[in-house]
């Protein structure tokens, strides 16, 4: 396996920093080492925060994404926050709702709506859970049963049917996004 590396990106308070979590914990599950970095603005919410993974069958070289192969982008605050590391074959998934000026370059962004998608669930909260279903069913790299055994674990009691919902949501939105 080559290395991964993929950014959760957006504002503060979406949660991104879980996001990395689950995934980091299914590739350490699968065997893999994970090198989790997380930044963000010292404001609690509104600013940028993002939370970057490094996947590799060895120790990764370098803690911090420097060569994308999946990038999130949930806030406009985070559109440019990425600018140099995006590859040409780059997933960018994009929330055209919060993110109205995605990058340009000679990768494709696919917008979808994540954020609509989860306040249909019940929560604009959960549109980091949407958006891990997403990305799970896209990546050829981690299986969605996995996820969701993930998110199990770790969902308090309260948010557990929420969560699964939403996760549910994104592995369709991503299904949909294959068949077209």
């Amino acid at each position: 396996m080559k290395t991964i590396e993929m950014r959760f990106s957006g504002a503060g308070g979406q949660g991104l920093q879980l996001c990395a979590k689950i995934f980091s914990k299914a590739m350490t599950g699968a065997g893999y080492h994970v090198s989790m970095s997380q930044s963000y603005e010292p404001t609690s919410r509104g600013g940028l925060s993002r939370a970057d993974i490094v996947v590799s069958d060895t120790t990764p070289d370098f803690p911090l994404a420097t060569n994308l192969d999946t990038l999130l982008i949930l806030d406009q605050a985070a559109a440019a926050a990425s600018t140099g590391i995006i590859r040409d074959d780059t997933l960018v998934i994009v929330d055209p709702r919060r993110t109205k000026t995605p990058p340009e370059g000679n990768f494709k962004v696919i917008e979808l709506p994540l954020s609509e998608t989860a306040i249909t669930v019940g929560s604009e909260r959960v549109t980091n859970v949407v958006a891990t279903g997403v990305i799970a069913e896209l990546s050829d790299n981690i299986e969605v049963k996995t996820i969701e055994n993930i998110l199990r674990s770790i969902s308090p009691k309260k948010f557990l049917d929420m969560n699964m919902d939403a996760l549910q949501a994104g592995v369709e939105l991503a299904r949909t996004l294959k068949a077209a």
